[in-house]
């Protein structure tokens, strides 16, 4: 009589029906269907076990169920799909981002092998909002089989000879050579960086495999003379171990291979974090160092990576199996990051904020000032470390400048990022548009003049206007806070000393430039009553450093150094070695003990 039933016809009370979907609303993600799939088997328990009159009330309930289990699929199905079609990998202009091994969704985790099974997050391109693609995050315990794995690849990569860890770097440069087109428009699309300087950043990267390809024959210490006859001393470096690398969103590719190229000929491994909003860079990366790692019958976990937030960011900080922690991003995230590092007394490499100055005296080339200017305070739209913020200008030449300044802003050609013809992109988040328009507010408050700009630009994405103020004291709250936006605040001043001491009043002190003939100066400038920043130039802009000199700052900058010169040695530890080969022992110091 059971099978006679016809379901479709049987009563169905509406307080059933919205119980069962209710229940249904409230499983949590994951069990949905074991929890399905065991109410049909209670069911079907109680039609065998039951009277006809609660057969029927099982099998009502059971069917209610059934149609919600349906319906709910169904849905699941549709809203999937639905995000599934909005997705840019999934449209035909941007199906060169499976050129790079991204797909819809992608593992967030490598060790030799794929995985991820953490929170799944959503890349955004900043010129539009769009979603690109999905990462799946590591979870804790991704994060902590990812160290196991790194320090055992340690033990194979060491004994590798320096040169022979300089020819693996040397085949990674190569591989980002072929991918280099392709990858600087992911960056310039995850970003929100021009393409051209997408591309410039992924050549970065080459340039310091190229570097580090040579310094791989060249790193060592000193042959010391000894006070002691029959004595030899010397300095042996050694690597470091597991060097944990955590990145920023504006450089998503570059800080990475600083730290990469170096810390792989030192013969460390390495595990990076990159920037939670910038996943697809770092998963596209990490293949294409993954695949030169497999050819050459290497661990793969000698470039591991765990893509997460701020519980694997702590837990790298943290732990003291990371033997250099090398971070890029905010003060106020460093500081943290570098207590939690000193704490267990490990080693770090901060590169943090800067709140950099061009300083322009009446007899400079203003020809050189304005290009310098402008790329300096409007490129990748104020978001890099080295962007000028303060423009201190002398009394003589402060209204010139400044309207021939405002002018060239006006023609700043402003865009998609990845147009060839595209000057100036969007802000990375939406949060970023909320700091800039606080930032202008508050420098109204403070007393400032808006010559251009100060608007959010009204068209998808991110987009603000490069904007000047003027009119500020140089000690205003707003000029000393780095805001991580395009704006421009243009000082006056009368004497060299005021100005040498503006520019180093700011916490940061990461890069300066000044624009004069007066050769005096510049050595005044370069000397110990000058700039105290880590970058000190002459008639050049604040950013735009070359990779052959180390790259870092002083004070709230972090004090870290990377890239060229010997920033190899904070990717080495350091011992000091004496070897008796007499048959004597001297004491140092002309000591005697007998």
């Amino acid at each position: 009589m059971l099978h006679n039933i016809q379901r479709d016809t049987l009563p169905l009370t509406g307080s059933v029906r919205l119980e069962a979907v209710s229940r249904l609303d409230q499983s949590p993600p994951g069990i949905f269907r074991s929890s399905l799939g065991s109410g049909f088997h209670y069911s079907l328990q109680a039609i065998h076990n039951s009277p006809l009159s609660t057969m029927q009330r099982c099998l009502t309930a059971t069917i209610a169920l059934h149609r919600a289990f349906r319906q709910k699929t169904f849905t699941i199905h549709c809203k999937h799909t639905a995000a599934m079609s909005t997705l840019l990998i999934n449209q035909p202009k941007y199906a060169w981002l499976k050129e790079l091994g991204l797909a819809e969704d992608n593992n967030g985790v490598y060790h030799g092998t794929w995985g991820g099974q953490g929170e799944v997050i959503t890349s955004y391109c900043p010129a539009n909002n769009e979603p690109i693609a999905r990462v799946r995050q590591a979870t804790l315990s991704e994060y902590e089989e990812t160290v196991q794995k790194s320090k055992e690849a340690w033990k194979v990569w060491a004994d590798i000879p320096a040169p022979k860890r300089g020819e693996i770097v040397r085949q990674i440069g190569d591989a980002l050579r072929k991918k280099i087109d392709v990858l600087g428009r992911l960056v310039s699309l995850e970003m929100g960086k021009i393409y051209v300087e997408g591309v410039g950043e992924v050549q970065e990267y080459i340039d310091v495999c190229d570097y580090a390809v040579g310094l791989s024959r060249m790193i060592g210490g000193p042959i010391l003379p000894s006070e002691r006859p029959g004595h030899a001393l010397l300095e042996q470096w050694n690597p470091v171990g597991l060097v944990g690398i955590i990145t920023a969103f504006n450089f998503p590719v570059a800080v990475y291979g600083w730290n990469n190229a170096l810390a792989l000929i030192c013969g460390n491994v390495c595990l990076w974090k990159g920037a939670p909003s910038t996943p697809l860079t770092s998963v596209a990366v990490t293949k294409i160092v993954a695949e030169v790692l497999e050819h050459n019958s290497l661990p793969g976990a000698i470039c591991s990576m765990t893509c997460g937030g701020a519980d694997v960011g702590t837990a790298m900080a943290k732990d003291e199996r990371v033997n250099l922690l090398s971070f890029t991003g905010s003060t106020q995230v460093g500081k943290s990051v570098g207590m939690m590092v000193q704490e267990r007394f490990g080693r770090q490499l901060l590169e943090l904020g800067g709140n950099n100055a061009i300083i322009v005296f009446e007899d400079a080339d203003l020809n050189l000032v304005v290009p310098s200017a402008v790329f300096a305070s409007v490129g990748t739209a104020g978001q890099r470390c080295t962007t000028t913020r303060r423009l201190i200008l002398h009394e003589s030449v402060h209204d010139t400048v400044v309207e021939r300044i405002a002018k060239a802003y006006k023609q700043v050609r402003i865009g998609d990022p990845w147009d060839a013809t595209t000057m100036y992109g969007p802000l990375h988040t939406k949060q970023a548009v909320e700091q800039y328009l606080a930032a202008v507010e508050k420098a109204k408050e403070q007393g400032g003049t808006v010559v251009c700009g100060g608007k959010v630009i009204d068209r998808p994405g991110n987009y603000v206007e490069p904007t000047i103020i003027t009119g500020l004291a140089h000690d205003a709250p707003i000029v000393h806070t780095e805001t991580f936006v395009p704006i421009l605040y243009v000082l006056k001043f009368k004497e060299e000393e005021e100005a040498f001491g503006w520019n180093n009043e700011v916490k940061q002190g990461l890069s300066s430039s000044i624009f004069t003939k007066d050769m005096g100066r510049v050595f005044r400038w370069l000397g110990p009553k000058g700039s105290d920043c880590g970058i000190v130039n002459v008639n050049i802009p604040t950013s735009g450093a070359e990779i052959g000199g180390a790259f870092g700052g002083e004070k709230h900058t972090g004090g870290g150094r990377e890239s060229g010169s010997d920033s190899w040695k904070q990717y080495m530890r350091r011992s000091t070695c004496t070897i008796n080969y007499s048959k004597e022992l001297p004491l140092a110091q002309g000591i005697k003990f007998e």
